[in-house]
């Protein structure tokens, strides 16, 4: 049995060492928020953080988690929901489907940990997670309303396109 600290909770599990982390993560620790999306780290839904740094853990391997680092998943963003990025999604309707929002959300939040009032040239370098429905102008808006640097106008731009879609 193997341990990792995923959320703040040390746990076990009896994965082979090539096993990617997303599966451990889903199938073995039941976090299912953590999604699967390509395979080949390029979507980014399976987005989470290794010790504070956004990894694709549908590649990731299991044994390169060291027993001192800490994992956060979609999960533990926030124990209340309340985290600025899931606020600011929720308030801008951020999402369509959804499903790549988990991602989404790690691949922000350790932006905005890094940059805290990033530039759409720093979204744009750090965001590379891919939305089949195209929520790009949303996501952008969520993490500017996040870090406090929306203005009005923007926002009113994205309810107005919200609204005729």
């Amino acid at each position: 049995m193997a341990q990792l600290n995923v959320n703040g909770v040390v746990r076990q599990h009896d994965a082979e060492p090539d096993t990617p982390l997303l599966w451990v993560l889903r199938e073995q620790l039941g976090l299912t928020g953590t999604k699967y999306g390509c395979g080949v780290a390029q979507c980014g839904a399976c987005t989470v953080h290794v010790d504070g740094a956004p990894v694709r853990s549908c590649v990731y391997p299991v044994s390169a988690v060291q027993a001192s680092q800490k994992i956060t998943t979609i999960e533990g963003l926030s124990p209340d929901g309340q985290h600025p990025l899931q606020k600011a999604w929720a308030a801008l309707d951020v999402p369509q489907c959804g499903y790549c929002q988990s991602g989404m959300l790690m691949a922000a939040a350790a932006l905005l940990k890094e940059k805290p009032q990033p530039t759409d040239a720093d979204i744009d370098s750090a965001i590379t997670n891919i939305c089949r429905c195209g929520t790009y102008n949303r996501v952008r808006a969520g993490i500017k309303q996040a870090a406090g640097v929306t203005r009005t106008a923007e926002i009113q731009v994205i309810h107005l396109t919200r609204s005729q879609a």
